[in-house]
């Protein structure tokens, strides 16, 4: 066992909001697991997407760039075939690595002019489009080869394994990550992201598919504050949406006590994290691609060596801090063009991190920054993805749309972006968003 370079598992949720978690503020017992490893490990108190939909987020915690840069700003884009991995970087560090789930990262729009067949949303994942993973167990998009309680994912040779008839697609995923932990030995060090579909909704039936039972098992719900009054599906879809959450909640003590059988606990580090929330319908059309917390806020917590003692972070903290992170607890370089933080830095530290920086598409193609006090957003006009053709035309022009005060407005009911009296807060806020844009890369546009 080798405690310089401990086993790094990813649980990664797809749409799950912060405040399903009991260690967030949760009444219903939907994470008993997930709050037992905050207690005893370390959890972000605030921490955020940089990215709220599911391909570019991805982009990201594979490369360590924002999606801008890798060139997946938008879904159904796939990462380049030179890019500088995260699993890549792993190997070279001796880890062993796997990916079990969805993927997303494959499919799309030939941007890169490199021959692939344009989608795999159904078909498998070429091994050149794999990100260096060398265990693999995926679908690109799961959501399409798979249901609540059927379907199936590709293993490295191409060939699709089934769920077990009747098996909830959780503890289907779940299984084949036991499976895998088996594997294992003391004597090399693993790295292994496994990517869960829940709570995504299901996209050809239009709901969010929890296990059977879950609309009455978890009707009895407080209504979070940034969706009670609005409009919206959370009155039908909430109830399922909390039994996906359960679900996974299960899946973590499943994972937990498998590491535990095997006598791997102690040298393993656990993250577990969300892409992205969800507002419900309540901020626009959709379930995300908004710069409000609904969407942008995520769980995150951390257990296993250098990440023990139940601490509540109060730091700003991301995803693309992620990579960055992942390296470091490998004990191995991190190129100097990643972004972000390394977070095994602000345990029992304040960081002094100012703002949290998120790039949004599809929808619209905006830009925001989140102090502890303000939210701050931008538009570009026209909306769609329009960012490319800007981007191109030698000038960046932004429009302000969101200015919320978090401290006096915490559910974000109440835009001051054209508020007289917050003049100079909006003028210090797209100073500091200018910032974080050059940092990330982006041309520093004008704000009007």
């Amino acid at each position: 066992m080798n405690k310089d370079r401990p086993n790094i598992v990813v649980l990664f949720s797809d749409q799950q909001r912060w405040d399903t978690l009991g260690c967030y503020g949760q009444k219903l017992p939907i994470s008993p697991n997930l709050d037992q490893m905050a207690a005893e490990g370390v959890r972000f108190e605030h921490a955020f997407t940089c990215q709220p939909v599911c391909g570019p987020v991805r982009a990201s915690l594979q490369t360590g760039k924002y999606p801008t840069q890798v060139g997946c700003d938008v879904n159904n884009r796939h990462l380049p075939l030179k890019a500088d991995t995260l699993a890549n970087r792993m190997k070279a560090a001796g880890y062993k690595t796997g990916y079990i789930g969805k993927w997303h990262l494959a499919s799309g729009p030939n941007r890169f002019d490199d021959g692939f067949d344009p989608y795999y949303g159904i078909h498998p994942v070429p091994e050149e489009l794999r990100g260096g993973y060398d265990y693999w167990l995926a679908s690109d998009v799961l959501e399409y080869t798979s249901h609540a309680y059927d379907g199936h994912m590709f293993d490295k040779d191409n060939k699709p394994r089934f769920f077990k008839p009747l098996r909830y697609r959780v503890d289907a995923h779940t299984d084949w990550v036991e499976e895998y932990l088996e594997k294992q030995t003391k004597d090399d060090p693993f790295f292994l992201f496994v990517s869960y579909i829940e709570p995504h909704h299901q996209n050809d039936h239009h709901c969010y598919e929890g296990p059977k039972g879950s609309k009455e098992k978890w009707g009895n719900y407080e209504i979070p504050g940034d969706l009670a009054g609005l409009k919206g599906d959370w009155v039908e879809e909430y109830p399922d949406y909390l039994g996906c959450c359960h679900a996974l909640d299960n899946a973590v003590g499943r994972v937990r006590k498998k590491l535990e059988e095997l006598e791997l606990d102690e040298n393993t580090v656990i993250i577990y994290m969300s892409d992205h929330g969800s507002h419900f319908k309540t901020r626009n059309g959709e379930y995300k691609r908004s710069c409000h917390d609904g969407c942008l806020r995520v769980p995150m917590i951390f257990h296993g060596p250098g990440f023990t003692g139940g601490e509540v972070n109060q730091n700003l903290a991301s995803l693309i801090d992620i990579p960055r992170t992942i390296l470091s607890i490998a004990g191995t370089d991190v190129p100097e063009d990643w972004q972000g933080i390394n977070l095994q830095e602000a345990v029992g530290k304040d960081t002094g991190r100012e703002a949290i920086f998120a790039q949004i598409s599809e929808s619209h193609t905006g830009r925001t920054i989140r102090t502890r006090k303000w939210k701050y957003a931008v538009a570009m006009p026209g909306g769609g993805d329009n960012w490319v053709e800007q981007e191109h035309s030698g000038e960046i022009i932004y429009r302000e749309a969101f200015l919320y005060d978090l401290e006096n407005d915490p559910h974000e009911r109440n835009n001051l972006v054209a508020d007289p009296g917050l003049a100079d807060v909006r003028v210090e806020l797209a100073e500091l968003l200018k910032a974080e844009m050059a940092q990330a890369g982006e041309t520093v546009p004008i704000i009007e």
